[in-house]
């Protein structure tokens, strides 16, 4: 099984290298990764142990960052090396203030671990959610560094709990603990007899609980919003942005603001000429008269960074992903009291499930249920009430960070 795995990571670095002339993300990754232990080499210092973090893309990088910026104000001397695999996380991080260094994963071979691990001589490793490389993990084990996976969560379909599962099972048990979402996860660990596993949650709650605290009025947005009622909607794609101008169409009262996933000159051209004129572009505001700015219904946001701040414009929000690989982060609209709207692909999202159950969050399939939703909600009582139920849901599962932080001062491994 190993040889099929290490294959199968040198066909993906293959393919993507081949696919890298005609295809952005691939390049990124590709040329991320060209002469990557030079560069490392370069900015690392040889006397320094490190921190280090390791996240698959962006939603994992928000997932770990409440614990990074706990370390960073409690334990200032610490150095932190932040490692991603998708240039979607990296290209957006890189000059993160919370690490000392940030770079590209290098592929999971075992040279490459070792090199790797021997270069950032790391005090204990970091791993968020579901990502598990087996030679990385096996070089810690054999070194005696610790690793922790937090915000961990697994389901019954995965191969780890299926009979020919042995190999990837085998990667877990190089886990030094497991910081899981939900208790599921515990008992699913258990069952293969990996008992070092606990309850913690997910540490995107303790991130998103302080976004209210921290928000700063966007004077574009408001000028845009006015008095009217507003909906936002997240990381959308385009079926997505296909439905909302069918909602946009049926509802006149109601202004939108669009935050789409990909900002690339292509998709927002798409979503200009979707909507037929109505579209103010954020990166030339200042360029549309009062008049224009009062008169258009849609603003398009064609920046990256805006989006955990836009939903507390937001009278009803909207996230997309759902009609793709799955839903994106439904828990930055909810903690400002906001209901939220999202496609059929949420069930491997707990937060999402959860928000469903309390009526809080709201899965349509297609346009006649969305318009359902949508209509449903336009009555003020029941407005208040999902939004209110939204924010209680995340104020009352807070606490993940703080649980690791207690772990980790506990194990005295900050200083």
């Amino acid at each position: 099984m190993r040889l099929l795995y290490d294959l199968g990571v040198w066909l993906y670095g293959k393919i993507l290298w081949i696919i890298s002339p005609f295809h952005r993300k691939a390049k990124l990754w590709v040329q991320g990764r060209k002469d990557i232990f030079k560069a490392i080499q370069e900015q690392i210092d040889p006397n320094q142990q490190y921190i280090w973090f390791h996240f698959a893309s962006l939603g994992e990088f928000e997932q770990g960052r409440s614990v990074l910026e706990k370390i960073r104000i409690k334990y200032p001397s610490e150095k932190i090396v932040i490692t991603f695999f998708s240039p979607s996380g990296y290209e957006i991080r890189k000059n993160t203030p919370l690490a000392d260094h940030v770079f590209y994963l290098p592929e999971d071979t075992a040279k490459n671990a070792r090199q790797f691990i021997e270069l950032i001589r790391p005090k204990f490793a970091v791993f968020t959610k579901y990502e598990y490389w087996h030679h990385y993990f096996v070089e810690l084990k054999k070194r005696n560094i610790k690793l922790l996976m937090i915000s961990a969560i697994f389901r019954e379909e995965q191969i780890f709990f299926k009979p020919y599962g042995d190999f990837f099972r085998d990667i877990l048990r190089n886990v030094t603990y497991f910081f899981a979402q939900n208790m599921d996860t515990v008992h699913m660990l258990k069952w293969i007899n990996i008992t070092n596993a606990g309850l913690a949650g997910d540490t995107r709650f303790d991130r998103v609980l302080e976004l209210p605290m921290q928000h700063k009025p966007i004077s574009e947005v408001e000028r845009f919003c006015r008095e009217h009622r507003v909906l936002v909607a997240g990381s959308t794609w385009k079926p997505d942005e296909e439905l909302l101008k069918k909602l946009h169409d049926d509802f006149n009262a109601w202004k939108f603001i669009i935050a789409p996933h990909e900002i690339h000159d292509t998709h927002i051209q798409n979503i200009v000429e979707l909507f037929d004129g109505q579209v103010l572009l954020f990166s030339n505001f200042r360029n549309y008269s009062p008049e224009e700015i009062h008169a258009r219904r849609v603003l398009l946001i064609d920046n990256i960074g805006m989006l955990s701040s836009l939903y507390h414009y937001g009278d009803i929000t909207y996230v997309g992903g759902g009609f793709g690989v799955g839903i994106h982060n439904t828990l930055e609209a909810a903690t400002y009291g906001k209901p939220v709207i999202f496609g059929p692909k949420y069930a491997k999202f707990q937060e999402a499930v959860d928000l469903v159950t309390l009526m809080a969050g709201f899965s349509i399939s297609n346009y006649k249920q969305l318009k359902t939703v949508f209509e449903a909600l336009q009555n003020k009582d029941k407005l208040q009430e999902c939004g209110a139920a939204a924010k209680k849901y995340v104020q009352q599962r807070a606490g993940a960070t703080q649980i690791i932080m207690k772990y980790l001062e506990t194990e005295k491994l900050l200083q």
